[in-house]
């Protein structure tokens, strides 16, 4: 029904059928068909949604039995994307997306896709069926999306190597539609991002740069909401967008724990995630988990999540009230530090251009400034062990990574 809502529609009527023996014509039994077509007739209903898949058959037959529009799951979802992307890229995505499930419904599934069309040349000979001019005009139109896509990935590509000049730390937040993450996304950067107690009001990705505790900056990435049985077409043609998830280094799963449905919505984004490529041994040691919402529990319902926070290692907190914003940041710097070398620099007090870059390639974990000279422990991701290495030769500099600690050779 939240879906629905999502639309801003008005719901006359819900009901929960059980399907024991669903039927490949209209998944439902004839009884069922009759209820809903006199309930279609007596409130004058314009749309009948469907919370399942259905084939193209089922919605044609459907649609015939109570005459009125029927529209599937991942229509209905298709419509919300379509209402909420905002870029030029969302906008692309979410086409793609519908144009993939529109082709899979040309299967004589409306009267006027069966009539032939006459036509001279190479577009369509004699005897041509409508169905497939129009197959064809959508598969034309999907090369042509997937093509501009590219770009926009190859575009992605160029701006993260960029990034990688002034190296920041990825950090993304994930999470089930509606569970904060564009809110925590504006309360750690100050930004003015779209937010608000609707499903996917997040559609396009937004980076900005956060400072830790450490003093080291992240660049902090909002993404689309995940939701239980997510179109696979969706996956696929938001995979743009989602490659921030697989470029992070850390990722927050911003949880509603408020709701009912927590521990069910949480494994759904389990699941999207290890469709996206981050396994099993990749989200433990790449996952945090910040459980929000916590101002709208009682008493009661706070003291045992508390409790079993503590026990799975996760974050309580509130976007709204700011609640878990410090041991957020902290597990953010702690988790980035997990993977990371221990190195230790000294240079001099007047080499302030070596000074600011070493900050842009490490986190400074200690600083003792001396008369003539700085020393700096640090916190060295993998990939700047050699871009510190070279800045150290470039200005004498000197480094040294402790043998107790790992650090590529």
């Amino acid at each position: 029904m939240r879906l629905t809502r999502g639309l801003g529609v008005e719901i006359v009527e819900a009901a929960r059928f059980p399907l024991r023996d669903p039927r490949p014509a209209t998944l439902v039994g004839g009884g069922r068909l009759s209820w809903l077509h006199d309930l279609v007739e007596a409130h004058a209903v314009e749309v009948v949604v469907v919370d399942a898949a259905l084939s193209p058959i089922q919605q044609r037959n459907l649609e015939r039995a109570v005459e009125a529009k029927v529209i599937d799951r991942t229509g209905l979802i298709l419509e919300i994307f379509g209402a909420r992307a905002q870029t030029a890229e969302g906008r692309l995505q979410v086409e793609l997306a519908a144009l993939t499930y529109q082709r899979s419904r040309l299967v004589r599934s409306w009267t006027h896709l069966e009539r032939q069309r006459g036509g001279a040349g190479f577009m369509g000979g004699p005897g041509e069926r409508q169905i497939e001019l129009d197959r064809r005009r959508i598969d034309d139109r999907i090369v042509q999306i997937k093509r501009q896509l590219e770009e926009v990935r190859r575009t992605r590509g160029l701006q993260r190597t960029a990034r990688g000049r002034i190296p920041l730390p990825a950090v993304a937040l994930v999470g089930y539609t509606n569970a904060g993450k564009s809110t925590w996304f504006n309360r750690l950067t100050q930004a003015r991002v779209y937010a608000a107690d609707q499903l996917f009001a997040t559609l396009d990705p937004t980076i900005r740069a956060v400072r830790l505790p450490t003093g080291e900056r992240v660049a902090l990435s909002d993404t689309v909401g995940f939701i239980s049985d997510l179109p696979t077409q969706l996956v696929a043609a938001f995979r743009a967008t989602l490659e921030e998830v697989l470029a992070a280094e850390v990722i927050v799963h911003v949880r509603d724990i408020a709701s009912p449905a927590s521990e069910a919505q949480a494994h759904d984004v389990e699941t999207v995630l290890r469709e996206l490529g981050v396994d099993e041994t990749e989200q433990a040691r790449r996952v945090i988990e910040l459980w929000n919402k916590v101002d709208r529990l009682d008493d009661e319902a706070k003291t045992l999540v508390t409790a079993e926070a503590a026990r799975r290692g996760a974050i309580l907190g509130s976007a709204m009230t700011g609640a878990g914003e410090a041991a957020l940041l902290a597990a953010v710097a702690t988790k980035l530090g997990a993977s990371r070398a221990r190195a230790l620099l000294s240079l001099p007090v007047e080499a302030g251009e070596a000074l600011a870059r070493v900050y842009q390639l490490a986190a400074v974990v200690a600083r003792r400034d001396g008369d003539a000279r700085v020393e700096l422990d640090l916190d060295v991701a993998p990939e700047n062990v050699e871009r510190l290495r070279a800045l150290a030769r470039e200005h004498d500099l000197d480094l040294d990574f402790p043998p107790e600690d790992r650090a590529p050779a």
